[in-house]
């Protein structure tokens, strides 16, 4: 009679990638959780319904090992443009074991081969993505707090701001794939059902052209200030005031830091800083747009 031996168990990172569904949200929240993160739902309800997530299933049937999301943008006709990837996260009792380089590069070398890659790097996590061939392409600088309005009301000037309605969509589209540089249809049209508030800023005269458009979505406690898009600076903080004004919830964006005069002001309105991402790009010398109208991704996950 022949006797096996024991049989050895596949090292964690050869356990199989498989594609993540809305199924998952909640062993993508519990995930985030696990890492000290909030939970998120909401937001990762959006990533896997807007894009695409790629995980691994723990092999002590707890949950996920590991995940990822990647949101991909560019036209129908001529295909991707551009891809972002974002919450990355290995469960704490699998970290240290080489599980996030390879679901990176899985992703990246892949899934996504030869495609313009962007994403926003922790301190952390950006030794691993620079030896996967990303750059420090920008910055962002995480503001939160209590939005603290003026003494004075602020005299915006000619901007005039407003709430969204349906057919403000078209312009929204086409202002943002604009300033983006990339269509992200896909994810732009669900921020009416995504977001608390939506609202646009029009040209004064008169004419419907938009000079800018802002949502504010819930995010456990705080409400996250994302997209951003506008004119110029007085725009942008006009847009930023007509979201504050709506709620009793703490404030929370990432503006690009090169965007200097929004953030002291915010700062003076009550915000805090609370953290500084690395903007890291593969495959392309920096994310394409227009930078100077672009102050706030809809959220660093996904740009």
């Amino acid at each position: 009679m022949i006797q096996s031996g024991p049989v050895t168990p596949p090292h964690i990172t050869d356990l199989p990638i498989r594609a993540l569904t809305v199924d998952d949200l909640h062993y993508c929240a519990d995930l985030s959780e696990d890492r000290g993160w909030l939970r998120e739902d909401h937001k990762w309800g959006l990533l896997l319904a807007a894009g695409h997530g790629y995980g691994v299933d723990a092999p002590d049937g707890r949950g996920l090992a590991a995940a990822c999301v990647v949101t991909r943008y560019g036209s129908a006709s001529a295909g991707p443009e551009l891809a972002a990837i974002g919450m990355v996260l290995v469960a704490d009792r699998y970290a240290r074991q080489g599980l996030g380089r390879a679901l990176m590069a899985h992703v990246c070398d892949d899934v996504l081969k030869g495609l313009p890659l962007t994403l926003h790097a922790t301190p952390f996590g950006r030794p691993l993505y620079e030896e996967l061939g990303f750059e420090v392409t920008g910055r962002t600088e995480m503001l939160m707090g209590a939005f603290r309005p003026e003494d004075t009301p602020a005299d915006h000037g000619a901007v005039r701001v407003r709430p969204a309605v349906a057919e403000d969509i078209p312009r929204i589209l086409h202002l943002d794939a604009e300033v983006f540089g990339a269509d992200r249809t896909h994810m732009i049209t669900r921020l009416p059902a995504f977001a608390d508030r939506l609202v646009v800023a029009e040209d004064p005269s008169g004419d419907g052209t938009l000079t800018g458009y802002a949502a504010a979505w819930p995010n456990m406690h705080t409400h996250v200030i994302g997209p951003l898009i506008a004119h110029d600076t007085e725009t942008a903080r006009a847009l930023v005031t007509a979201l504050a004004l709506t709620t009793d919830r703490p404030l929370r964006t990432d503006v690009d830091v090169r965007h200097e005069e929004l953030l002291a002001w915010l700062k003076g309105r009550g915000l805090e800083s609370v953290a500084f991402n690395a903007v890291m790009t593969r495959s392309i010398p920096a994310l394409p747009g227009d930078w100077t109208r672009r102050w706030a991704p809809l959220t660093v996950a996904a740009g």
